[in-house]
């Protein structure tokens, strides 16, 4: 996950730019007190534990005293901890507080050398053997981490180590460690393919060399893939533990039952296309004539699999078959990296920031924007977020290049790589969320931009921030009107307003005006004048959650469209809304929950 980099002052900003330069992440600063942070809190007690129960790392520009009391409360599990470092202000120590063998470690000696400081990690098993044996580096699995702890604790009181397997040349991680290695050891590391019983003081270590390669037909049920994945495992005696990710064709990108068993065994997924695997042909045991007619490859399962495990890999469980579903599996000669593999399947995160301001931007939006490779926006957005998206490439658009700017979106991700699509306010209200299913609904997408994985994430829209700056118009039935006939007639506009106002609705308009467009807002207010008091507040609201902010309240019946820009949010209250004034002068809007007059209509005939 992102590092947070937190800072509780100025001060600390240095050493934590210093920090986000080599391991990324967001410089994160308490609100009042941090001018240059990427973001902002209020309370840093509930914000750390909020990073710290969401398993994101830490890395805290603070005292060590201070990081333990904030988190205390919160220790319980070492094994599902996160990250958790403190760094000196002077940037003199690094010091890893928690989650040590979850990567802590190995972090603080990055930073530290980055900042040219110390990593003060007191983790006895590091600093005398070089390693931590219950977190094994990337592609192997320990299978039984319960024997972890009274292992270490042999070893390091003084017991010798063997290590056994037929895989022991690719263990150069135990091979060159500091480890007191002897063949009569007590203490057994076990390099292994199989399952099987351990002694008290032995660990084993399962390699990840092995990948399932996936065909189906469309709309195979998840139960039956996932049924027919297992009992090929079994039947083959070969561990869950052992599997380095799925494979399959590019045209089962979307398929759900492959996500399903990808899931099922916590690994990735990867893709070829078609000519990809019809290289594979002379390796397969059971090509297939019916097959390459259907999708332009002799076999979809084997050929995923003996993709993925290279030249030097072997094909060891032909292909097996259900009733709509094959499966393959294939081993490599080393262990497998699958981010080197194939392609995976692209996602599109389509993300509405809000207004602009940033503490109006959701963690979930902003995680997001982390997790892409590429962002795609009206550079104005961008701009916006361009303190959490260094590193990103930028693809910026002009305003009117929407379905440019959705197009090319979705042909990046089906690129497989994770884009962020930047929307202003809510990604859906008026913005580009409805035209990326507008574009699957009508095609003219390349087939692999129609197969991506799609998120949206709700960002607060200008009438909400229009609301609560001005009080709770929105208290009582409300509706949006876009003013704007680029998209919609002029004539369903016209309806729409009038109905709005015989139903009484709070109105919130979009696009009020433009520079030649300046007749539609006079014509509503007009409309509206029939059917509610003159005295109906409405509040005008520019530039919301940015430079230059504005909101204005005045009578209907003042409404001047001259005060009215392409940037305003025109609300219109119903015969209800009315205005209070606090003891610091200051007039609000509200919308009562419920009418006053019950047993009519209380609308203005």
């Amino acid at each position: 996950m992102t590092p947070n980099i937190i800072i509780l002052s100025d001060h600390a900003y240095p050493v934590a730019a210093s920090i986000k330069q080599e391991i990324g992440g967001t410089i994160q600063g308490l609100e009042g007190r941090c001018s240059q942070a990427d973001s902002s809190f209020g309370d840093v007690r509930q914000h750390m534990k909020s990073c710290f129960r969401g398993g994101e790392p830490i890395v805290a520009v603070m005292a060590s005293g201070a990081i333990i009391r904030l988190l205390a409360d919160q220790l319980a599990d070492k094994y599902s901890e996160p990250p958790v470092l403190a760094v000196a202000e002077d940037s003199s120590s690094v010091v890893p507080l928690l989650g040590g063998h979850h990567g802590a470690n190995a972090l603080a000696q990055q930073i530290a050398d980055a900042l040219s400081s110390h990593a003060a990690i007191t983790t006895a098993g590091d600093l005398r053997f070089g390693l931590a044996l219950d977190n094994p580096p990337k592609g192997w699995e320990l299978v039984n981490p319960e024997n972890a702890k009274q292992v270490m604790a042999a070893i390091l009181g003084g017991e010798e180590v063997r290590l056994q397997g037929r895989y022991l040349n690719a263990a150069k991680w135990l091979m060159e460690s500091n480890l007191p290695l002897d063949d009569d050891g007590e203490c057994v590391l076990s390099i292994s393919e199989v399952e099987r019983e351990y002694l008290p003081l032995e660990l084993m270590f399962h390699p990840k060399r092995h990948v399932i390669g996936i065909g189906c037909e469309r709309d195979t049920s998840t139960d039956e893939v996932i049924e027919l994945v297992e009992n090929t495992l079994s039947d083959h005696a070969i561990p869950k533990s052992c599997v380095a990710g799925i494979a399959s064709i590019d045209l089962k990108a979307d398929e759900a039952a492959i996500h399903a068993v990808a899931s099922k065994l916590n690994v990735p997924v990867r893709y070829f296309p078609a000519a990809v695997l019809e290289e594979e042909t002379p390796r397969l045991v059971n090509p297939s004539d019916v097959v390459f007619a259907e999708v332009g490859c002799h076999g979809v399962s084997e050929g995923a699999a003996l993709a993925s495990v290279g030249n030097e890999g072997e094909l060891i469980v032909p292909k097996v078959k259900s009733k709509r579903a094959t499966v393959a599996i294939a081993r490599a000669q080393e262990i497998v990296d699958m981010s080197e593999v194939g392609r995976s399947q692209g996602r599109l995160f389509v993300v509405g920031i809000g207004p602009g301001q940033e503490a109006w931007r959701s963690p979930e939006v902003t995680r997001m924007v982390q997790e892409a490779s590429d962002l795609v926006g009206y550079s104005l957005y961008l701009d916006i977020i361009d303190p959490i998206s260094q590193g990103k490439t930028r693809h910026d658009f002009d305003l009117g290049k929407e379905e440019d700017r959705v197009r090319h979106a979705m042909e990046l991700a089906g690129e497989g790589k994770d884009v962020a699509l930047v929307c202003s306010g809510d990604a859906g209200i008026y913005a580009m969320a409805t035209l990326v299913f507008e574009l699957l609904a009508d095609g003219g997408l390349s087939d692999a931009a129609s197969r991506i994985a799609i998120e949206v994430s709700p960002g607060i829209s200008a009438l909400q921030a229009a609301a609560a700056r001005a009080g709770a118009p929105l208290g009582h039935d409300f509706c949006t009107i876009s003013l704007s006939d680029l998209l919609t007639p002029w004539d369903a506009i016209k309806m729409r307003v009038k109905a709005a106002a015989e139903g009484d609705f709070v109105i919130a308009f979009y696009n009020p005006v433009s520079k030649r467009r300046r007749t539609q807002l006079e014509y509503a207010k007009g409309v509206l004048l029939d059917h509610r008091p003159e005295n109906t507040p409405v509040i005008l609201a520019t530039n919301l959650g940015r430079e230059g902010e504005q909101v204005r309240i005045v009578p209907l019946a003042e409404l001047d469209i001259n005060d009215v820009d392409m940037l305003t949010v025109v609300i219109v209250g119903s015969s209800e809304t009315t205005t209070v004034d606090t003891g610091d002068g200051k007039t609000w809007v509200y919308t009562p929950r419920g009418y006053s007059a019950k047993e009519g209509t209380g609308i203005k005939s």
